[in-house]
């Protein structure tokens, strides 16, 4: 826990604050606007005494529900240290007179980064071949190169774009750089859609893609969009990849499908349970990279997600709100 005075009486609480700033940047732009108390991590039997008192908490992870909201009187803004909020009862805090803000869009050219740097590792096998280099098989070879496997060519390919928002749109924007062919599942219609982007149905996704990279926020109408009847509709040479939610993904058919080759591999940075369970049938996979939810963590990142969170602490203050969630009500 880091201890931060400030010389202010308006108490500022973040509770789970270790993952977004572990040390290597600054809490000072929410330190300017208050009296500031950043816990690393809180428990849920923690949560309402740490935040009595408060006028703003921020969270990124800890749930804040209608049982938490009615024991915090004094609380009037709810900070969240991310974009999506399902962790927060919203229409519970507006019913409270509590604004609750949180940061779209921050985190696009990290996970684009991130959802590229899967899709490479998988096509180019980097690490394979610079591990083989390195157990000496490059200089006991007979001759100057080698193959451990088949390298695949982005050019020509189709990636398949499900949800083209902010990160949908980039990923979509970098395949066409690569050359591939670009298809996308989206509620936009082709009149909106730059040129490069072919609106399809689910079905022509999942049976025309070779690459298919999930960047829809979870919804209750598509938990386990992915699941068997899905993936016997790809080809056998197709590879997944979710950067977005675990819960679009149904893990065991997935992993049943990469076992018996229905697909060639996937690349996840996101996995239903987080951290994820000791029998989760994905992890030890050889045609499954997995990254522990780091596509979003970038440094540029997640300064980019302290200094907005801080920005929208003082637009409030301002009386002038930006990024507010709007209640379900």
């Amino acid at each position: 826990m880091n201890d931060i005075l400030c010389p202010s009486d308006r108490r500022i609480v973040v509770l789970d604050g270790y993952v977004a700033n572990s040390g290597d940047l600054s809490w000072s732009e929410l330190c300017a606007l208050g009296d500031l108390k950043v816990y690393e991590r809180t428990s849920p039997a923690q949560i309402v005494d740490r935040c009595r008192g408060a006028y703003a908490v921020f969270v990124n992870k800890v749930i804040i529900d209608s049982e938490t909201i009615a024991l915090l009187p004094d609380l009037r803004f709810i900070g969240v240290l991310a974009t999506g909020y399902n962790n927060v009862d919203v229409t519970a805090a507006h019913r409270a007179g509590i604004t609750v803000c949180n940061v779209p869009a921050y985190s696009t050219a990290s996970v684009v980064q991130t959802v590229f740097s899967l899709l490479l590792a998988l096509t180019n096998r980097v690490e394979s071949y610079s591990s083989s280099v390195a157990r000496g098989e490059w200089t006991a070879c007979r001759d100057f190169s080698y193959r451990l496997s088949p390298i695949e060519e982005l050019d020509g390919l189709t990636m398949g774009v499900y949800g083209l928002g902010n990160i949908g749109s980039r990923v979509a924007a970098t395949a066409h750089a690569f050359g591939m062919n670009v298809i996308s599942l989206t509620s936009k219609s082709q009149d909106h859609l730059p040129d490069y982007i072919e609106k399809v149905t689910k079905d022509e996704l999942f049976g025309r893609a070779d690459v298919l990279s999930l960047n829809a926020p979870l919804s209750a109408d598509n938990v386990r969009f992915v699941n068997a009847d899905t993936l016997a509709r790809m080809k056998s040479t197709a590879i997944l990849i979710n950067t977005s939610r675990g819960g679009l993904v149904d893990e065991q058919a997935l992993a049943e499908a990469l076992r018996s080759h229905r697909i060639a591999a996937a690349g996840l940075d996101v996995l239903e349970h987080e951290p994820p369970l000791a029998d989760c049938p994905l992890i030890g996979l050889d045609n499954c990279l997995i990254t522990p939810h780091v596509a979003w963590q970038s440094t540029a990142s997640r300064r980019r997600l302290l200094s907005i969170s801080a920005d929208n602490l003082a637009a409030f203050l301002s009386g002038a709100p930006q990024n507010v969630i709007e209640s379900a009500v």
